[in-house]
């Protein structure tokens, strides 16, 4: 038992401090997008030598948090599946689900623009696009939403929206739980304000 434990030992203090790493540079890059690498390691607690042996470098580092970032938003779209009896109220729980996943990675709003590729934005964003392209599709049907525009590009214009609040928060010039995106979203999908308020503060308070 005793050599069992010491061998695990190890691996837990890597990924501990990995973990921590990676805090770190969500923090310290929110805050200032041009932080080095020695200012993330001091932030978290660790040598510089230290941040190279669980990263190479600063791409690697966003890479790390991208990785997170795409998981959580991959558990919040799974966790939504479950159809809901209307679509403005499955498009409602999806936001709000999402929205603390969104606001704990909107660093990467900022850093996708000269840290990550295109392709790894869509990567991240696949599982939240396709449930909200799923539930636009529904929600027209129902007509619960305007059906102007396809869900497809529907969908890409809410991101847009939402992901424009994410940069604002990153400013400091607005926050919030996710109610008033929620709102915005089923808004600009179509929905009346007055049923879109509804919606959501039934949700919120349920939740």
């Amino acid at each position: 038992m005793t050599t069992r434990t010491h061998l695990r030992t190890p691996a837990r203090d890597r990924t501990r401090t990995r973990t921590r790493i990676l805090e770190a540079a969500r923090r310290e890059l929110g805050r200032d997008p041009d932080c080095t690498l020695a200012g993330i390691a001091e932030a978290a607690g660790v040598a510089r030598r230290t941040v190279y042996v669980h990263f190479t470098g600063r791409a690697a580092l966003v890479e790390g948090l991208a990785a997170d970032a795409a998981e959580a938003v991959r558990l919040a779209s799974e966790a939504t599946r479950a159809p809901s009896p209307d679509a403005a109220t499955a498009l409602a729980r999806f936001v709000l689900t999402l929205w603390p996943a969104a606001d704990r990675y909107r660093v990467l709003v900022n850093l996708a623009r000269q840290d990550l590729d295109a392709h790894r934005v869509d990567e991240v964003l696949a599982p939240a696009r396709t449930a909200v392209a799923g539930i636009l599709a529904r929600g027209q049907r129902q007509g619960a939403f305007h059906t102007a525009v396809p869900p497809g590009p529907l969908s890409r214009a809410l991101e847009a929206c939402l992901l424009s609040l994410l940069e604002t928060a990153n400013t400091r010039a607005w926050t919030d739980d996710g109610p008033t995106a929620a709102t915005t979203a089923l808004i600009a999908a179509g929905v009346d304000d007055d049923l879109a308020t509804t919606t959501v503060r039934r949700l919120h308070t349920a939740h």
